[in-house]
Order: structure tokens, then sequence, then C-alpha cells
């Protein structure tokens, strides 16, 4: 609502919204990256699972509601997209001839992907989840996307063990890619990969520049980073930056600048990008200065705190907040 300060529920989600900004066009089906430090337009995405906010009948159609025209998009253990649905079934990525149609039915559509994202079991299967991998990675290459969101979070490996495995995991799941030329864009969240330390020894130790970060600022904040400290990490961090997810926080004046426990009243403070206390103006302005080539993706978990019909504007204005930002 114009005029106030929005302070909202939930954790995990985040819609968005996704267009080449300033007009510029297409070409195939996915948004390519703008290349360089110099590069000024980014794509806005959004996250798929908040398409079904928009009250429309399929996704394309929840896209243009939205006014967005680019997706992150998830593939299941099944290498199928839920949420890209079609009359013989959800889109898939396990055979050549499916991701044919699918990048047929993008270019029909004139909207883009910008990032697959997994949802790993790294520890508990890994032979599957680096074949899985493998698979989306030779999809991504057909359909011209370079960014695979990943999760590399301890199941089942005890955390003060967790290290020396995710390095040696990281450099198969790499190895698995190479001949692609797709980047792996691991999230920062939950309570390992919010920690500096452990990301610079995680990215030491695997030593190639496939692996990098779909950089979430406010997972970074929920964790318990003083806001100040927020952005030296992002700084930090830019040049590793391949993707991102985009959300925000409004905790009170008197804690923001103090070390919290981790994911301290999140579920009362979580906000939406335009409203919370992490200035994204400053954050895209240092991804800039990083030669940043990614999209800025839309993930908003405080929406269902707001009536139902509500909702699909609040999400349209997010949408819109980020294309100004993008804009440069």
């Amino acid at each position: 609502m114009p005029g106030m300060k929005i302070r909202i529920l939930s954790r995990r989600r985040f819609i968005g919204a996704s267009a080449m900004i300033g007009g510029a066009a297409l070409v195939g089906p996915a948004f390519p990256m703008a290349q360089g430090a110099s590069a000024r337009r980014w794509p806005v995405s959004c996250r798929d699972p908040l398409l079904k906010i928009a009250g429309q009948g399929g996704w394309a159609e929840a896209m243009a509601a939205l006014g967005v025209r680019a997706l992150e998009v998830d593939v299941n253990e099944k290498l199928e997209c839920p949420a890209l649905a079609t009359p013989a079934g959800p889109h898939r990525l396990d055979t050549d001839d499916a991701v044919r149609r699918l990048q047929a039915d993008l270019k029909e559509r004139g909207v883009g992907i910008t990032a697959f994202c997994l949802h790993n079991r790294l520890d508990e299967r890994l032979e599957q989840e680096i074949a899985w991998t493998r698979r989306v990675a030779e999809a991504s290459q057909q359909l011209g996307i370079d960014v695979i969101r990943i999760d590399v979070v301890p199941r089942k490996v005890a955390v003060d063990e967790f290290l020396p495995f995710a390095i040696q995991t990281c450099r198969k799941l790499c190895e698995a890619v190479e001949a692609t030329g797709v980047r792996l864009g691991l999230e920062n969240h939950g309570r390992i990969t919010n920690d500096p330390a452990f990301l610079d020894r995680l990215f030491d130790g695997v030593g190639s520049s496939r692996l990098g970060l779909t950089l979430d600022a406010a997972n970074f904040y929920w964790f318990g980073h003083p806001l100040d400290e927020v952005y030296r990490i992002i700084e930090k961090f830019a040049p590793r930056a391949f993707h991102t997810h985009c959300k925000n926080i409004a905790y009170p004046e008197d804690r923001r600048q103090t070390r919290r426990p981790m994911g301290w009243e999140y579920g009362k403070c979580s906000a939406p990008v335009p409203e919370g206390d992490i200035d994204f103006g400053r954050v895209v302005r240092l991804l800039r200065e990083a030669g940043y080539r990614g999209d800025l993706c839309l993930e908003n978990e405080c929406v269902g705190r707001f009536p139902a019909g509500e909702q699909a504007g609040l999400l349209r204005r997010e949408i819109e907040a980020l294309k100004r930002l993008a804009r440069g």
C-alpha cells in the first residue's frame, strides 16, 4: 500500500518479474546475459512458484499478468519443470526432443528462462545428483541458459565434516558441467553458506570459476549479520555472483546494526523489496562494479500475509521496482 511500511511473514518463496530492460529485444528462448562489466541491461526474473499467485489460467498468462518475461524454473528429479504445464503434462528436460519443445514454446510466447533451480540432496545420493545436474546443464546449453542454482547444504553429513565433503562434491559437479559452459550458483542460505568464512574456504578449495553464488542479500541479513556487514559481504562476493534472489526484511531500527540470532523474527519482519532495510540500489551498484552479468530474480517471502486480492498487485510493484534498478 502506498506510503505504508509493510512487514510480513514467511521464509523461502518469492515471486517475480522479468523483462529485458529498456526495450532490448529477446534473442531465442532465453535471455542472453549481458557480457562484461560495462553491460547495463539486466533481465528481471521471478521464481516460478510465484506464478500461481497471479490467478491466471496458464504459466504464460500468469507471467503476462505480473509483467514478467523471464523465470527461474524449478526442475525436479524426474527432469520435469512442474510450473510449466502443457496439455500433455509439464515441460521436461529428459530428451533432446523435449528440450526442443520447451525451446519452441518459449520462443512462441516471447519469454525466457534465466536460470534453472535444483533443490539438491548431495550428501544423500551423490552419483544421482551428479547425473541430474549434468543433464540439466546439457539442456541449459541447448536452451542458451548459463546458470543453474544449486543447494550445498548438509543433510546427513555432520556440520563439522561438511566442508571437505562440499569441496570434493562441488569439484565433481563442476567437472560434470565443464563441457557445457554452464555455471553453478550455490545459494547462500541456512546456517552454513551464509557464513563468509565457509564460502571463502569452499571457493578456494574447489578452485573452479564454474562455481559461484546465487546471491541472496536478505539471507545474509536473516543469518544475523548487521546491515552494514551485509553490504561488505556482498561487495566481497559480488565477483562470484552468477544469479540473485531478491527479497527484503524490515527489522526494528535498534536491531539493524546488531548481531542477531539466526532467523530472528523473520516471520514478522520479512518485507517487500522496496519496503525493507536492505538498499537494493546499493546492492545493484556493488554488483555492477563487480561486472555482474546475471538477472535480478524476485523471491517474495511475505506475500502470504496479504489478502488474496492484493497479492498479485504487490508482486507487480516489486517487479517494477526491480526493473527500475536494472536500468542502471
